[in-house]
């Protein structure tokens, strides 16, 4: 903190300076001139000078300290003719000038700019990785379905469980560790467990933001990583939609205007989705041999729903209403009887009042997270019910920005489990979460820095936890960049898994314990929260126009880990244990675009390791090489035939292993039970005291799929895709049952045929 305090005493001069800038701003949207949708990353500059600037993720622009006079406002984008706007700035206005652009007649690629690659330059974005929709589509689509879920998986630092697990882990920290954001609202579980499918809708995303970790001070509540999705606003011109079907599941999205969009005026548009899954039904007779149980075919079946409700002004504020219902169910008798359910609803807005260059932005909302599972030896429940409320408020200048907000989470958590050896763990509690947040990013030449800071209380705790937080980028060439970042994290949620089993298929929730904890130290600890610290360094080479390098390397300690006591043998033992643990590696990345080429590659080199006061030991998660790459090939330069093919390969996870067996007495008469005669009906498992001392056997998957698209008119059109999964029947082990001996393995060859028709 005294660092951060001496860092922002020394920034003053130049934050003030920012605050009393008294010269004029341009700010705006830039839309699609045909259905009114934002159009991100536009360039956008005044002709004879050197102020440009790109639109943002929500196709916001701002241009600040504009000398008054006469200019032409000019925005360029690819497939988009150009739009020029005259314009007359006077001293301290603020001018609110939206951009409409035509669709034109030069296809993609054709026409080269370089947003992104100007944006790079301005913002430190260490370890942040921007997705599109575009790019998820550019995967091969598992039965045609092309899904988030995908896409993370063949991210530099994240791990996926497989294909019947439905968890990432990203650089060393556990699921619960990282924030799913859907427009603000926390999302407990966003992945169903057919490991392939989330719970959002493709087509209904605009962008999504992955900090991996070193994220700034925008963001907390939870010590490892962010993923951040944003859903775009519903047709604001005319009715429109499209309907699929897959052996996979069954889709169908329905949008219209309630009030069309008009240039310069205001909108209100409306959408509902829904998907249901059919492979627990189709599988029986396309899939038979996938199943260790003929009967029961794959045991997945998940619902979705997700509806919003869109007002837009003529100047660009908005409201939004949206709500949500997610369901998942698995039901395999050799391994467990698992399902969830995640409802909410929730409203963002965003207001620019014409007289301040403050933009303000809100989101409040509820969410209603509850999990059941039954295994052989034991059942498990957990809910977790969540009201949140945060404000933001931005103000753009020529080469800074200044960014602050305040953020309040109500949580109740409500959770029950039974170990192994026949203790309960109960804990029912609410608990509040109070924070803020100040960001100060400036441009100093070549080097571009990010201070900031959160402030966290912790009401269940009365414990207040500052969290500076700092990131750097310097432009050594203009192709090259090097860039830092780092800070304090810390989380009250704490999720509750089997660090034993083979594959984790529970994640509960509670918070951190209001009752003393023993630290390694022996002593009762003071501070109860999960606590981490980042440090991450890296390297971005644009090698060509199209063709980026980026490396990173990075440490994340985890010098507080709250966990759940599963080894507690009797009442008189605590609840909870203490461990802590360091997560490093590097991870490599390599992305060429292309008119019809897209090649993707990526590699991570990773260690995760926990210490329970006893011994080191890697995570169920420490996977220490993981390797993915993909291409796509469009055969015409309008991206109606495509080809995708992604391979992934993963050095095997740990686990604990088999010493032997015994004969696991119940005691059915208490203390006058004869041990010599008792007919036990459960084997107890002699676990090794080496802790995940195993390793399982590698891991890797070939993925192929082709899509046409035939259109019928401008707006109808139909899609067909042929896709294989698992393309080489590779055996990638799943579960292993170790009293039965018997072992469950990933998704063999699945190959699918779909039919996607828009209109």
């Amino acid at each position: 903190m005294r660092l951060l305090f001496w860092l922002l005493l020394a920034l003053s001069p130049i934050i003030s300076a920012d605050l009393q800038a008294q010269k004029a701003t341009i700010r705006g949207y830039i839309y699609d001139a045909d259905n009114g949708q934002p159009v991100i990353y536009a360039n956008v500059y005044l002709s004879g000078t050197n102020f440009g600037t790109t639109s943002d993720a929500n196709g916001f622009y701002n241009l600040s300290d504009i000398p008054a006079g006469n200019y032409y406002l000019l925005s360029t984008y690819i497939g988009y003719d150009s739009v020029r706007s005259e314009i007359k700035v006077t001293k301290n206005e603020i001018i609110s000038r939206n951009l409409y652009l035509k669709s034109g007649g030069v296809l993609l690629g054709e026409v080269k700019i370089s947003a992104s690659k100007e944006r790079s330059k301005s913002e430190v974005q260490v370890s942040k990785i921007a997705v599109t929709p575009k790019q998820i589509k550019s995967l091969p689509s598992i039965g045609g379905d092309a899904d988030i879920a995908q896409y993370l998986q063949i991210l530099p630092g994240i791990v996926s469980t497989g294909d019947q697990g439905g968890q990432i882990f990203i650089r060393g920290g556990s699921p619960v560790q990282n924030k799913i954001l859907l427009d603000g609202l926390n999302i407990y579980n966003p992945f169903h467990s057919l490991g392939f499918f989330s719970v959002f809708e493709t087509e209904m995303i605009r962008n999504v933001d992955v900090f991996t970790g070193g994220f700034n001070a925008e963001y907390g509540g939870r010590i490892s990583a962010i993923v951040d999705i944003k859903t775009r606003e519903p047709n604001k011109s005319r009715l429109s939609g499209y309907s699929s079907i897959s052996p996979f599941m069954g889709k169908l999205l329905i949008e219209t205007p309630l009030s069309k969009f008009e240039q310069g005026k205001g909108s209100t548009s409306l959408v509902v989705t829904g998907k249901k899954s059919l492979i627990e039904n189709t599988s029986k007779s396309l899939y038979g041999y996938a199943s260790d149980v003929d009967s029961i075919g794959l045991p997945f079946s998940f619902s979705d729903i997700y509806s919003k409700l869109s007002v837009v002004s003529g100047n660009g504020s908005k409201f939004n209403l949206f709500g949500f219902n997610f369901t998942d169910g698995y039901n395999n008798p050799l391994v467990a009887n698992i399902g969830w359910k995640n409802t909410g609803v929730g409203a963002d807005f965003t207001m620019v009042p014409n007289s301040s260059d403050i933009i303000i932005k809100g989101t409040i909302g509820y969410t209603n997270y509850d999990l059941g599972i039954k295994e052989s030896d034991d059942a498990r429940n957990s809910s977790i019910r969540e009201f949140g409320a945060t404000v933001d408020f931005s103000i753009f200048r020529n080469k800074s920005e200044i960014k602050y907000g305040f953020d309040v989470r109500a949580v109740k958590t409500d959770f029950d489990f039974t170990n192994p050896y026949g203790i309960a763990l109960s804990q029912e509690q609410n608990t509040t979460e109070f924070s803020s947040y100040g960001k100060y990013r400036r441009t100093l030449g070549n080097l571009v820095i990010e201070p900031s800071v959160r402030l966290m209380y912790y009401a269940s705790q009365s414990r207040f936890s500052p969290e500076p937080r700092f990131g750097l980028k310097y432009n050594i060439t203009n192709s090259i960049r090097i860039k830092a970042a780092g800070g304090l994290y810390s989380q009250n949620v704490l999720g509750t898994s089997n660090e034993r089993d083979v594959v984790n298929l529970f994640y509960g929730f509670l918070t951190s314990p209001e009752s003393s904890v023993r630290g390694l130290d022996g002593k009762n600890l003071v501070n109860k929260l999960q606590l981490a610290r980042h440090a991450v360094g890296g390297i971005e080479i644009d090698l060509k126009d199209n063709l980026l390098l980026n490396i990173e390397t990075y440490l994340k300690d985890f010098n507080q880990l709250i966990v759940v006591n599963r080894n507690k043998t009797s009442i008189d033992q605590s609840d909870y244990a203490v461990e802590t643990g360091k997560a490093y590696g590097i991870d490599m990345s390599a992305k060429f675009e292309e008119v019809k080429y897209n090649l993707f590659f990526a590699y991570s080199y990773g260690f995760v390791n926990r210490f329970d006061g006893q011994q080191t030991y890697p995570t169920v998660f420490d996977r220490r090489h993981n390797l993915n790459a993909m291409a796509s090939y469009n055969f015409d330069r309008k991206g109606d035939f495509q080809m995708s093919i992604r391979w992934n390969m993963g050095s095997g996870f740990p686990f604990t292993k088999t010493q032997g067996f015994y004969n696991q007495l119940q005691f059915t008469e208490g203390a006058s039970t004869d041990y010599q005669t008792e007919n036990p009906d459960q084997v107890g498992i002699l676990y090794s005291t080496t802790r995940n001392g195993g390793r399982l056997p590698y891991y890797h998957r070939l993925d192929i799929s082709i899509s046409k698209t035939f259109h019928f008119s401008k707006f109808s059109s139909l899609e067909v895709n042929a896709s294989v999964t698992n393309a080489y029947d590779r055996a990638n082990i799943f579960y292993f049952d170790r009293v039965r001996y018997n072992r469950v393995n990933q998704l063999p060859i699945m190959p699918a045929l779909s039919a996607k028709f828009s209109f």
